[in-house]
């Protein structure tokens, strides 16, 4: 298995190839979530093969977008099946990082430990002090790319509402970041109240 090949690929074609418009789903975000998928698994023990494994689907998860930003987990599968056997990944390897991108499209919690790494690694800007940065990238993105329009009140309300409900699934990924995303919860809670569309 040549990952670090595998990961200069991708890496690659992220930077030069990806829509412009996509400024959240970015190669920034691609490469915190491969740092965060890095971290959780030392934290979590996971064996090198299995961290390996990991790591390229956290690489790997969001390239699709290069195709079909809507349906993109299938077209990163789609992507790692066409290029990961010239990096020697086996069937095998490849059949479990391909469970692993189609994992963070549901996100429901699983009794793999790689799938709720993942699931974790792929949220962790929720208990990050950037959560606004990213967050706002994500606004942003969704309306170059046609999907919604929210204003600055909704917007803050369907953060809240997802900090709140959000449940991290590893026990590191939760000392990590539940204190932070709690603060972050409470500190939108306040600009809601001030924001003057919110006002009657």
């Amino acid at each position: 298995m040549e990952f670090y090949r595998a990961k200069q690929y991708i890496v690659y074609r992220l930077h030069t190839e990806l829509d412009p418009r996509i400024v959240y789903h970015d190669l920034e975000h691609t490469l915190n979530v491969y740092h965060a998928a890095k971290e959780l698994c030392k934290l979590e023990n996971v064996e090198e093969h299995n961290t390996l494994l990991l790591l390229t689907a956290a690489l790997y998860h969001d390239s699709g977008m290069l195709i079909d930003y809507e349906n993109h987990e299938e077209e990163s599968v789609k992507i790692c099946e066409s290029i990961l056997p010239k990096f020697d990944y086996s069937e095998d390897d490849i059949a479990t990082i391909a469970r692993l991108i189609r994992k963070t499209k549901r996100m429901d919690k699983a009794d793999c430990i790689l799938e709720n790494i993942i699931c974790d690694a792929d949220l962790d800007y929720l208990g990050r002090d950037y959560f606004f940065i990213r967050s706002t990238k994500l606004h942003y993105e969704w309306r170059l790319m046609g999907l919604h329009n929210y204003n600055l009140v909704d917007w803050l309300k369907i953060q809240v509402d997802f900090l709140e409900s959000h449940k991290y699934y590893t026990k590191s990924a939760r000392k990590i970041g539940e204190k932070t995303k709690r603060r972050t919860a409470k500190e939108i809670r306040n600009l809601y109240k001030i924001c003057p569309e919110n006002k009657s």
